[in-house]
């Protein structure tokens, strides 16, 4: 990505939270965070990363709302950002947060069996 495609979605993702947090009504959009915008370098298409809270039926949920609010949305980003063009706008799951979570009970599972281990030979020593 180009400066100029950081710096757009990087407006983009702050003028997206306010807009999904304040503007969007559907009762199917949940508690939204947006976690990164993805800008291609000629400013036509951006990739929202969202976080949503809750089970996979109400993320399926949201993301249909947000799909359905697609025009809105942009329009809305089109008033607030000066561009030629405002991109077509396209919403995926952030699956970072998942993963890093795996990750991060992994190590504390390998964490477990290490300590454990270690008292086993502890209590064989004495």
């Amino acid at each position: 990505m180009s400066l100029r495609a950081n710096r757009v979605g990087e407006q983009m993702k702050k003028e997206l939270g306010e807009i999904i947090g304040r503007k969007i009504k559907d009762p199917r959009v949940g508690f939204v965070t947006v976690t990164d915008v993805q800008v291609t370098g000629d400013l036509q298409q951006a990739t929202v990363f969202i976080s949503v809270l809750g089970d996979e039926e109400q993320r399926e949920n949201t993301l249909r709302g947000l799909a359905k609010a697609k025009g809105f949305i942009r329009s809305e980003i089109g008033q607030r950002i000066r561009l030629r063009k405002t991109p077509e706008i396209l919403f995926e799951f952030d699956e970072s947060i998942d993963y890093g979570n795996r990750i991060e009970s992994l190590l504390h599972q390998i964490q477990d069996e290490g300590r454990s281990k270690d008292e086993e030979r502890s209590k064989k020593e004495e």
